[in-house]
């Protein structure tokens, strides 16, 4: 084999790998790409189905059922509300009335199941998310009037 043919060769197969290298990087990187969504957009049908994204908002006031470690609630926008089911132990700052970010995936009768649920950590925070999910919606309500 000629200088020429080698050299094209290890060229060929560098630019081989390095494409095999992005694409498993790339691959990675969706798989563990998780969204969020408001309440109102799930409602709306723009959240993925089968697929985990994440929920926030506020917890409904009075929509806390527990039942051992098995907890459903109502996320809310002010404009939508989102059943969310989650079994396990709650953070302890979770509150009713508070922000709340949940991550999981909707189930066949439209409720969210959770697998994990983040509530705020101080008196003043709310996760940015869910602020923003709220000013939004609270937007929708003063235009709508």
């Amino acid at each position: 084999m000629k200088p020429r043919h080698k050299r094209m060769v290890l060229i060929m197969g560098g630019l081989l790998s390095l494409g095999l290298a992005a694409y498993f990087v790339l691959n990675a990187f969706q798989s563990n790409l998780v969204f969020f969504f408001t309440p109102s957009q799930v409602v709306a049908g723009e959240a993925p189905q089968g697929r985990v994204f994440r929920i926030g908002g506020m917890v409904k006031t009075g929509t806390v059922k527990r039942d051992n470690l098995t907890v459903s609630f109502l996320v809310t926008d002010t404009v939508r509300d989102v059943n969310v089911n989650y079994t396990g132990i709650l953070p302890d700052l979770f509150r009713e009335g508070k922000g709340v970010v949940a991550e999981g995936k909707l189930n066949t009768e439209g409720a969210f199941v959770a697998s994990e649920v983040l509530a705020k950590h101080d008196e003043n925070y709310m996760p940015p998310e869910a602020k923003h999910a709220v000013e939004q919606a609270q937007k929708t309500i003063k235009t709508l009037k």
